[in-house]
This record gives structure tokens, sequence and C-alpha cells, in this order.
């Protein structure tokens, strides 16, 4: 075992729960994580590293449904942090019951990956499979996580009862690059339930969101079913939109859209969850 980092810099009570997640990852080696790229997997990762070396391996599964950004930060952690990793190609959209978009495309997703992994980490001697959820995860609409039950597959952070304030000031004291990062879920919730998921579609939206970005709006979502661009920044940030109205909108229809339109709600996590029935 690695020399666990004491954070200093953490408060007493989140130091304590630092140790804690350590110990408790102690008998859980050798382990696969499922790493997104994303600050809860990044921490889990990083403490699984501190705690196992080698005997961890952080698996990314890299799928047409990530941006390119998310595969670029997730070995930008990697690298900066020094634990193993892999990259692991997956085709979301040869499942044709993800295409089709269901309210619970997110557990016929999980299932999917999940299974996969599980069955490679039986193939090399991974005795658990472990992945990011945490504490406050329990009060969203988070279908996938009947797939993370009925496969066995350990969530250490909601067992430690981690949350993301938590997590993201033991991300910072450990100097992860992803300690302050927005969550980046993938590309399909960005289409309504319903609306068929398609890689014509996906590309409209990562081209969208990144032009988004590129204008200076931190927190984008464009959400589409394949016609309609909704557009979703922050809430004090929709003014500078209107400013930029015209290029917007130029870019919109270059990219495929035929309409545009902007929430005047204004940025939100699961906007297209709202009225689902949990």
């Amino acid at each position: 075992m690695k020399s666990i980092p004491v954070l200093n810099n953490l408060s007493p009570a989140d130091q304590t729960a630092w140790q804690a997640l350590c110990d408790h990852l102690a008998e859980k080696s050798p382990a696969i994580v499922a790493f997104s790229g994303g600050v809860d997997s990044g921490l889990l990762a990083a403490a699984m590293y501190h705690v196992a070396e080698a005997q961890m391996l952080a698996v990314n599964v890299d799928s047409v449904v990530h941006t390119d950004a998310d595969r670029t930060i997730a070995q930008a952690v990697a690298d900066q942090v020094g634990f193993p990793f892999l990259m692991v190609p997956f085709n979301d959209l040869e499942n044709e019951a993800f295409c089709a978009n269901p309210v619970d495309r997110c557990y016929v997703c999980k299932y999917q990956r999940f299974k996969y992994l599980s069955e490679y980490a039986q193939e090399h001697g991974y005795r658990f499979l472990m992945e990011g959820s945490n504490a406050d995860d329990a009060g969203d609409y988070r279908p996938g996580m009947r797939a993370v039950k009925e496969l066995g597959i350990l969530s250490p952070l909601a067992d430690c009862g981690l949350t993301k304030k938590q997590i993201r000031a033991m991300a910072k004291a450990l100097n992860l690059p992803v300690w302050d990062r927005p969550s980046t879920p993938c590309l399909a919730t960005r289409i309504p339930y319903g609306t068929p998921v398609t890689l014509a579609g996906l590309h409209m939206i990562q081209a969208a969101e990144d032009y988004l970005s590129g204008l200076g709006f931190q927190a984008v979502r464009v959400r589409s079913d394949g016609r309609t661009a909704r557009i979703e920044v922050q809430a004090d940030q929709i003014n500078q939109l209107m400013t930029k109205r015209d290029e917007v909108l130029a870019f919109m229809k270059q990219a495929g859209f035929i309409h545009t339109t902007v929430d005047l709600e204004g940025y939100r996590l699961g906007s297209n969850n709202e009225g689902i029935v949990k």
C-alpha cells in the first residue's frame, strides 16, 4: 500500500471521511474503477490507487455518446495521478434498445457497459468492480443505479456517505484537475425520451455545445429532438446569449437545426427528466 496522503487543507470532518474512504477501499482489491473523467470517479480512482497501487485499474469506456473533452480529461487525470489506465472502445449505438431512447435508457446503457466490464474483470483477475455514484445521487432520477445493483457493482463513495461537496473538497486537496469540473452526462441525455439516438444527432449536439462554450458560456446544454435546439445557459448569461442572437442562429442552422430556442429557466441538470414520475 502507498502512503495515504494526509489532506491537511480539509476540514477535520472531511479529513476523517477521507481516511474512512481509504480504509473502506483497503479490502477491495484487486479492483477495476469505472472512470468517466468526472470528479466522482476521478476521486475514487485516485483513492483506490493510493490504497492498492498496481492492484487497481481505471477503465474509461470510450463511446460516441461522450465528448472529445471527456476523453482528453480522463487521460490527463490518469497521467497526473499515475494510476493504471485503460480506454476501451464501446459503441452504445449498436444496441437497438439504447437507440430507441426509452425512459430507462440509462439502465439499458449501464447494464450493457457494466456487464462488459464485469466480464473483463473476471477474465483479468480483478475481484471487484466499482463506480463513482455519491450519496447525493439518491435524490435524482437515475435508472442506471438499478443496473449497478443487479450486477453487484460497488459504489464506495455512496457507501461511505460522501456528498458532492465533500468529493470536490477532497479532489481539490489532491490537486485533481477535475475537482471543479461541472457534471458532464453523456450526449444522449440531451435527446428527449422517445426520440431515437443517432450518430448524426449526437454530432449536431456536440458541435453546438462546443460552439457555445467557445463563446464563453461555461455551463451549456443543447437539448434537441433533431429539429429544434433548446439552448440552456446559466440564467444570468441569457441576456449575454441574446446579444449574440444572429451569429448563434446562423451557426445552429448551419449545424442542421431547423429551429433554435432559448430555455428561459436557464441551465440545470436533468431538465429532460422533469415531469417523470420516479
